[in-house]
């Protein structure tokens, strides 16, 4: 009996037809300066762009480093602190009238929510093949719109501050003055005096001046805090005449720290 006789041919399921073929993607190499290798011609890229951008962010960095301004203090309520300059867009957003006050959870979660919400359904809303901007309409608008929006908003942040007031709120103007908080001098100040004028003897722009480099001595200073100076108006201090005693020398050896005339409480550089 010959090998093969009374058998027929069926077919072989090993050879898939010509439909299921035509579900196999095609390689990369078939569609000419449209597309690339993932490795290494597209990683290498992102890689340089990356490193050439991070090289010139850190460039920026050491040559001109953000300024750095003092704590917030809610003891000084002329001081309104500003946010980093990446939050400056959402810092303005909350002057609006519909953004702020009772409205601030439209501000602060609704408008935010909604922006980028939208940035992060914009590959699902347009799923176009197209590497052209203007090919894919829905993702470059919305695209064109947040980054509109970020850079006017933080403009107008940036252009509403008095940089030249905000000066003195930097810890560059503030003297390094290590204060003993245990002294009692300090503690008849922090009862009579912190307020207005600041943990550190720094003052407040715009609602007291700082205490370290004044040109008072003791007595001098304990007329001032009983019958006032200026906007100071009088009868600020309530306390003994002990009290009032402590709180002048108190303030008297922090200048002299300051100046480098003796020491005290604490020693810092005259501002």
């Amino acid at each position: 009996m010959k090998r093969g006789k009374g058998m027929k041919f069926v077919g072989d399921s090993r050879v898939p037809d010509k439909e299921s073929r035509d579900k196999i993607p095609k390689d990369y190499s078939e569609y000419p300066g449209r597309t690339e290798a993932f490795w290494p011609n597209f990683l290498l890229k992102e890689w340089l762009v990356g490193a050439v951008f991070l090289i010139g962010f850190l460039c920026l960095v050491a040559g001109a480093p953000s300024p750095l301004e003092q704590k917030a203090d809610p003891n000084n309520a002329s001081y309104i602190p500003l946010p980093d300059w990446y939050f400056l867009f959402l810092y303005e957003l909350l002057k609006y009238k519909f953004a702020a006050s009772e409205y601030v959870v439209i501000g602060t979660v609704v408008i935010p929510g909604l922006a980028f919400g939208a940035l992060f359904l914009a590959p699902f809303l347009d799923r176009g093949p197209e590497r052209r901007p203007s090919r894919r309409p829905i993702a470059t608008s919305l695209m064109l719109l947040g980054v509109a929006s970020v850079i006017w908003l933080t403009y107008e942040s940036v252009a509403g501050v008095d940089w030249e007031e905000r000066a003195a709120y930097s810890v560059e103007n503030v003297p390094d003055v290590e204060i003993d908080e245990e002294a009692p001098g300090y503690q008849v100040y922090s009862q009579n005096c912190l307020s207005c004028h600041g943990d550190s003897l720094q003052g407040n722009p715009g609602m007291a001046p700082g205490l370290v480099g004044i040109p008072y001595g003791a007595d001098q200073i304990k007329d001032i805090a009983v019958n006032g100076i200026g906007q100071m108006p009088a009868n600020q201090f309530q306390g003994t005449d002990e009290e009032l005693n402590q709180l002048a020398d108190f303030i008297v050896s922090i200048n002299e720290q300051a100046s480098g005339e003796g020491e005290g409480d604490g020693g810092s550089e005259e501002e």
